[in-house]
């Protein structure tokens, strides 16, 4: 993905029947179109707070946006066939049905030996997106992206974890400019001042690893290349508050305190458990105090902070997937997937 769970903020209890359901982004042509419900704030001063933040951002909007570049609405491209995947290789359960998996209930605790394994599906994640990478450039296809990415994961005997989940046509996910997640890759070119986040998962040998990154296309204007930079601290942040026996809480709170300092709107979709499942407790928020337990020593798990330059309404492309702002503002997106230890945390995704 790491392609982000999704759950309604207003009820941790009720998640919606798929990780991926966008049941709080709207297709075109409703009546109307609602905000995702946001997070509560604990106290009056936090509330108040974060509705000067919001007045800030949307300021910055308004007088302050002639400093940005200039963007025409992102406009999808034709997809192109699915590609293949050798027969030899292991296939996820999921492959071959056309329903999402429910999110797993159960959370994942991992021994010696699949903490090898996990380490190992994590480091071929991390090294197909670093490759994925250094393809951004202006007039390439994010449909070429994904087949340098599909073909590099099925050469190392793994499996594309997007492909054939729910439907999902593609390889990996690439979403550019205002596209908040689950982009589709297709045949539109990158563009001169584009950010693009590739969201790279694989199976291998029976687990997953995830992880994704925004990358700048070209010449890109300061305040996005703001953007990106705060959303990977924020990510940072965040994986800096786990260690066994850390509440779930902690992991959102230092997220969106970073984030509130710039401005910056925090999108309603979240982490998630990983291993031998691609989508299972705990879910990993990136706001306030929602998520109830304490961290275990061997779980793994990914935190995906997503920051966009203005509001966090989204519109359901009729692809089912393609996620993107109401008011065209631009999003980044950061993603790791970490293990807990009992004296901190180990970065499973990070660059080998």
């Amino acid at each position: 993905m790491a392609m982000a769970a999704r759950v309604p903020a207003a009820d941790v209890n009720l998640y919606p029947s798929s990780p991926f359901a966008a049941s709080l982004c709207h297709r075109p042509g409703d009546a109307a179109l609602h905000a995702p419900p946001r997070v509560p704030s604990r106290t009056p001063r936090r509330l108040e707070e974060s509705n000067r933040i919001i007045c800030r951002a949307a300021e910055e909007q308004g007088a302050g946006g002639a400093r940005r570049t200039r963007r025409e609405p992102l406009r999808r491209g034709a997809v192109s066939a699915r590609l293949p995947v050798p027969d030899h290789i292991p296939r996820p359960p999921y492959v071959g049905a056309d329903a999402i998996p429910d999110v797993c209930p159960d959370r994942q605790v991992h021994d010696g030996e699949s903490i090898m394994r996990m380490l190992d599906a994590c480091e071929l994640a991390a090294r197909v997106l670093q490759y994925a990478g250094t393809l951004v450039k202006p007039a390439v296809t994010t449909d070429e992206i994904d087949r340098a990415a599909h073909q590099m994961i099925v050469d190392a005997g793994a499996y594309p974890s997007p492909l054939g989940y729910g439907g999902f046509p593609k390889s990996v996910c690439t979403s550019v400019n205002e596209c908040t997640c689950h982009g589709i890759p297709d045949s539109r070119e990158l563009q001169d001042g584009d950010i693009i986040n590739i969201d790279v998962t694989v199976y291998l040998n029976g687990y997953h690893g995830d992880t994704s990154r925004t990358y700048l296309c070209g010449d890109v204007d300061e305040p996005t290349k703001q953007l990106v930079k705060v959303t990977e601290e924020c990510m940072m942040r965040g994986i800096s508050a786990c260690r066994h026996g850390a509440s779930f809480k902690e992991i959102g709170q230092r997220i969106s305190e970073h984030a509130e300092k710039y401005g910056y709107g925090i999108d309603p979709f979240v982490g998630h458990g990983i291993g031998r499942i691609f989508h299972c407790e705990p879910i990993i928020w990136s706001t306030y105090d929602y998520e109830p337990g304490f961290m275990v020593a061997g779980q793994t798990f990914t935190i995906e902070p997503t920051l966009s330059m203005g509001s966090t309404k989204c519109v359901l492309w009729d692809d089912g997937w393609t996620a993107v702002a109401a008011d065209g503002s631009l999003s980044a997106q950061f993603e790791h997937t970490v293990l807990v230890t009992r004296d901190g945390v180990e970065i499973l995704t990070g660059c080998p």
